[in-house]
């Protein structure tokens, strides 16, 4: 099991801020359909700001403790997580089974990424 120390735990916690922004700068927009685009595309930017200002060091302490596929596999799954409540809480759109069945077959795919066969003595 791996270890719960601080390197392993600050890219997860830095993945989730950086996610929220990133939602937010992508799909935050779409309650507000009257706004000029070019201005939602400005906001857009500056959110997505923030969001690289946390992805980035997320990617470069991660790197101590996981390869850049566990890194990449663990920011979709954040990702997904994020967009599902996101999109519930914030846009107000329902969430299906059939969703939950497709985002938990992709956590499941993620999954396989982090399976590390036992070691033979």
């Amino acid at each position: 099991m791996p270890s719960l120390s601080w390197p392993h735990i600050t890219p997860v916690l830095l993945l989730i801020g950086s996610n929220f922004f990133m939602t937010l700068a992508w799909y935050g927009h779409l309650k507000y359909k009257h706004a000029p685009i070019l201005l939602v595309i400005l906001i857009s930017w500056s959110i997505a700001f923030v969001e690289y200002c946390l992805a980035v060091p997320a990617n470069r302490y991660g790197h101590a403790v996981y390869s850049a596929a566990e890194l990449k596999t663990m920011q979709e799954v954040i990702t997904l997580s994020v967009f599902v409540l996101f999109s519930w809480l914030y846009l107000n759109e329902p969430l299906g089974v059939r969703h939950l069945i497709g985002f938990g077959l992709i956590a499941a795919g993620a999954a396989v990424i982090f399976f590390k066969p036992p070691v033979a003595a």
